[in-house]
């Protein structure tokens, strides 16, 4: 929508605003209209005289007067047009009213709006909405199983973004089995904290063997990916950075990011330390899976294992020397992750709750017979037990393909 589109509109919501006086909308009692304040209260089917016309012709063109300027003020901060004459009418005094602060903040808001869907906002400010409390339902409505997960990833990123002046950026490392929800868990985090979820301008998502499958490269590969990350960091104040299949990233690859992750440096031209960064990785899935079966062959719930157990289980595994020069020990010699966030295996239980909500998302009726049979048609493991989802989830909402007519 161009500049040309709106005037009729907003001058009309303008002189509706403006002609109720500082009466909010919906109130009740007898509307008194600015030319009553200067002529008196006119009986009903009482006759106009000159001196009333005169008052309202007077209010009327004042209106009309700061209906403009309030479409000046618009364009002038929406389409950055007209901006030179609004400065100049802004030095000089103006007859008639000002401009009332109850319109000044429906500019705003109407700014903002139209920023939503147009490309006007320079640092990608109004597209970070961190909905901290819909990231919260959400994890508890569809994360199954995850009660460690949930409760790292809520608390990490609302004391985050509640910090006034964070430190460093936030780095988290996401693990477990594939299939388990690292890769729904950082698409929620998106879709709770920008407009565009994936699609926003501020969140990048780099998967290991797609963007750096080759060794040879990896000097390239550190150039491009320093220069997105900054270019990134310069246009949105909150950016996200998503590293898929991290077991797999070069640790050479590391020296490009290390500066954004680090402690902030006061030396710096751009400040980063409102950036977030996601690694997610299938290293330390095995470790998460012996836990978790340790606590259930000793008859005791999956929910009593703790985070403290499963980060020096994690700890001790990711210290190993790194296989390929992986990356994960270097994060750790350098001290670079806030938070481990462990992703326990999927039980058949949890199946079938993945099966449901597959079904509710494409609007499909199902039955308990339809769940149980999604589910049995998963590989569960160890041999004996039969115990966790070989896949978790991952291939859940392909599955009930079989049951559409």
């Amino acid at each position: 929508m161009g500049p040309g589109g709106l005037p009729a509109l907003l001058g009309l919501a303008c002189c509706l605003l403006l002609l109720g006086g500082s009466r909010g909308l919906g109130s009740r009692g007898t509307t008194r209209w600015p030319w009553e304040e200067e002529q008196g209260p006119m009986a009903e089917g009482e006759p106009w005289s000159g001196a009333r016309y005169e008052a309202v012709k007077k209010h009327l063109g004042a209106v009309g007067a700061l209906s403009k300027q309030y479409w000046q003020y618009l364009t002038c901060k929406v389409w950055q047009e007209g901006c030179e004459e609004e400065q100049e009418e802004a030095s000089s005094p103006s007859p008639g009213w000002g401009l009332p602060l109850v319109g000044q903040d429906y500019l705003e808001i109407l700014s903002a709006w139209y920023c939503r869907f147009g490309g006007c906002c320079q640092t990608g400010d109004c597209k970070v909405v961190n909905n901290v409390t819909g990231l919260a339902a959400d994890l508890n409505g569809q994360l199954h199983g995850q009660h460690l997960a949930k409760e790292v990833v809520i608390q990490a990123v609302q004391g985050f973004l509640q910090t006034p002046q964070p430190e460093k950026a936030l780095v988290l490392s996401f693990h477990g089995w594939s299939g388990t929800g690292k890769n729904f868990v950082a698409r929620m985090v998106a879709s709770h904290l920008y407009w565009d979820g994936m699609k926003s301008e501020c969140v990048r998502l780099f998967i290991s063997l797609f963007h750096f499958p080759h060794r040879m490269y990896v000097d390239s590969y550190k150039a491009q990916l320093k220069n997105q990350i900054s270019e990134t960091v310069q246009r949105c104040k909150q950016p996200l950075f998503i590293f898929d299949e991290a077991e797999k990233l070069h640790f050479g690859l590391l020296d490009a990011i290390k500066p954004f992750m680090a402690h902030y440096d006061s030396k710096s031209k751009v400040d980063y330390r409102r950036s977030i960064f996601l690694f997610l990785s299938n290293l330390g899935g095995n470790t998460i899976n012996e836990v978790a079966l340790d606590f259930w062959r000793a008859g005791r719930a999956r929910e009593e294992i703790s985070m403290e157990l499963l980060e020096q289980r994690l700890r001790l595994e990711l210290q190993e020397p790194a296989e390929n020069g992986y990356a994960h020990s270097h994060l750790l010699e350098e001290n670079l992750i806030d938070f481990f966030v462990p992703f326990l295996p999927l039980e058949y239980h949890h199946v079938k709750l993945c099966a449901r909500d597959a079904f509710l998302a494409r609007g499909l009726p199902y039955t308990e017979a339809a769940l149980d049979e999604v589910a049995r048609m998963m590989v569960f493991v160890p041999k004996e037990e039969k115990l966790f989802s070989a896949q978790g989830c991952k291939s859940v909402s392909q599955r009930i393909n079989y049951f559409l007519p």
